[in-house]
């Protein structure tokens, strides 16, 4: 039996570093998509980025997309680490800003369908559904306050651009000091130019965003649940400890547990089922939440180490947008007391409503991740 003990633990601890080991090489991986979407983005477009993405050109189109490529592919960390990506590419800074603030919206829906576990017992459900959406309503008020701003004083734009603006004064846009990816991801992007290279420039250009794309889909899936394997158990302790101690421990430990999940959506929904149980009340996780956004920055910010060349600041500044963005938001929604009920009144009023007729749930999650985004498309198309 000591013996059988014993030859456990060794097992037990290979299998770990091997996860761990996993862990690094899934990071690799996402450096070096990220890479390979703004490389393929500048050699498919050449010159042509900005009427690429003309028909992004207005904010809310921008806004539109970045949500619904959220609601669909569910991570936001994606869809972030895609956007710097393009943003390597040539994609304009002011145009990915709406996108960013898109993603935002589009992650939610992970914790609201968590909360329809609830639905068999009345209460618990009421409980769950509100917790679940109190992190749309922050959202979206986030973006009402911010996307206005944005579009009038470009606010976010000129504090990540004084964020970057050390790299700019120095005249070296590449990055170089901070260009330590380079190395390890050029050759293999060399590789498959050369391979991708017989199908054109545009073809081939075309061909590496797409593989880039789906490699960033791996390694973010295959990161988050790695790390949940590794972590979940320290999150929840986390999350139990971050209770009752105030406002502000809960979102340094809702953006801790954030980063070591990899996931805000993993976040949001583990509180969703104590707050259904009656464990928590969704005023308790409401700090937690707005850690979750800010700690959901950090893939992105790594996919910028990735970047290098002409637009590799650009790709920091996107990502700096994306963190700068949920900060301000936490600071200003949280900080004023009739803003920092309003996200709370809504979840509790759609949660009563959704209590009381269970097609509520299907008609706000189709409202504000289908129907909505996919009218305002049309419009501005």
């Amino acid at each position: 039996m000591n013996q059988a003990t014993t030859t456990a633990a060794p097992i037990a601890s290979t299998t770990r570093w091997l996860r761990w080991a996993n862990l690094a090489f899934m990071l690799y991986l996402l450096l070096l998509a990220v890479a390979m979407v703004g490389s393929g983005f500048k050699w498919a477009t050449g010159d042509q980025a900005k009427v690429l993405f003309e028909f992004a050109s207005h904010p809310i189109a921008g806004l539109m997309i970045g949500l619904v490529a959220t609601a669909l592919i569910q991570s936001s960390s994606t869809v972030t680490s895609i956007i710097v990506g393009l943003v390597a590419g040539g994609l304009p800074v002011e145009m990915a800003i709406p996108m960013v603030m898109g993603a935002n919206i589009g992650t939610t829906v992970t914790n609201t369908l968590v909360s329809l576990g609830h639905v068999r017992c009345q209460v618990e459900f009421k409980r769950a559904f509100a917790s679940a959406t109190i992190h749309d309503f922050f959202n979206l008020l986030a973006v009402l306050i911010f996307l206005p701003l944005e579009m009038m004083f470009g606010i976010l734009e000129k504090i990540s651009h004084w964020l970057v603006s050390p790299l700019l004064s120095t005249g070296d846009m590449s990055m170089k000091g901070l260009d330590f990816i380079k190395p390890i991801t050029s050759p293999i992007i060399t590789a498959l130019k050369g391979q991708l290279i017989t199908f054109g420039e545009v073809v081939g250009g075309v061909m590496l965003i797409v593989l880039g794309i789906a490699t960033i889909f791996v390694a973010i899936t295959v990161m988050g649940k790695l790390m949940k394997s590794l972590m979940v158990g320290r999150a929840k302790e986390i999350l139990k400890d971050a209770i009752g101690r105030g406002p502000l421990h809960g979102i340094l430990s809702g953006s801790i547990v954030t980063v070591l999940v990899q996931s805000s959506s993993t976040t949001t929904s583990l509180m969703v089922p104590l707050v259904g149980t009656g464990v928590l009340k969704v005023r308790d996780v409401y700090p937690f939440t707005l850690g979750a956004n800010i700690g959901t920055c950090i893939t992105a910010l790594l996919a910028a180490t990735a970047v290098s060349g002409e637009f590799a600041v650009f790709a920091l500044q996107i990502a700096l947008v994306h963190l700068t963005f949920n900060v301000l938001a936490t600071v200003l929604i949280y900080g004023v007391p009739f803003l920092r009920e309003l996200p709370i009144k809504g979840a509790e009023m759609i949660a009563e409503m959704a209590t009381k007729n269970k097609a509520v749930v299907a008609g706000y999650l189709l409202s504000v991740f289908i129907i909505m985004p996919g009218g305002i498309l049309a419009l501005t198309a």
